[in-house]
């Protein structure tokens, strides 16, 4: 067999909205979490992929928005190296703007979603190879959990319970707190 076995997409737009309703809300408890750390216990280097706490969650922003903004929406050209920087990030209180932005912008993303988009073929010139947007949406989604995982070792080593991200418990939930996006009519 040739190339990736799933490269046409097995979901709809609206699983990919209920694994972005839950992406959302397990970001939202990280973030919420970190953000009640001290500002110094947010940002020491913790030995993981993005050393701190705080730039492991603006890079987990940085992935959904420049695959599902500025990506999907052929606008790469639009963001600077520098703004990718993660000493524009200095606080969680800057993080915590910045992420407000990002699941608005993911949000658009989510509500203007159809079918023939996930079939969708996507670039990004760090990439190599060929995919569509359904192996984007599944791509952002586990870089988010694998790490949230690192997140969640630190926290054990400070002993410290990390937040609750367990699909079901969460999903089950999701409905009753927060609607989903709507599909725009096109």
């Amino acid at each position: 067999m040739r190339g990736w076995p799933f490269a046409v997409p097995m979901v709809t737009p609206d699983d990919v909205r209920r694994l972005f309703a839950y992406n959302r809300e397990v970001f939202v408890r990280y973030l919420t979490a970190v953000s009640r750390l001290s500002p110094r216990a947010a940002a020491v280097d913790r030995g993981i992929g993005h050393l701190s706490f705080q730039n492991t969650l603006v890079h987990i922003l940085h992935v959904h928005e420049a695959w599902l903004v500025y990506i999907f929406q052929a606008r790469l050209h639009e963001r600077s190296e520098r703004e990718w920087a993660y000493d524009r990030y200095p606080t969680m209180a800057v993080v915590r703007a910045y992420s407000k932005k990002v699941w608005a912008e993911i949000d658009e993303f989510l509500a203007g979603l159809r079918p023939a988009d996930l079939k969708r073929p996507m670039k990004a010139p760090w990439m190599p190879g060929r995919y569509t947007l359904a192996d984007v949406c599944f791509q952002t989604s586990f870089e988010q959990a694998h790490h949230l995982g690192e997140i969640i070792g630190a926290y054990w080593r400070m002993n410290r319970e990390p937040p609750e991200m367990t699909w079901i418990d969460l999903h089950r939930d999701l409905g009753r707190r927060r609607p989903l996006p709507r599909a725009r009519r096109r």
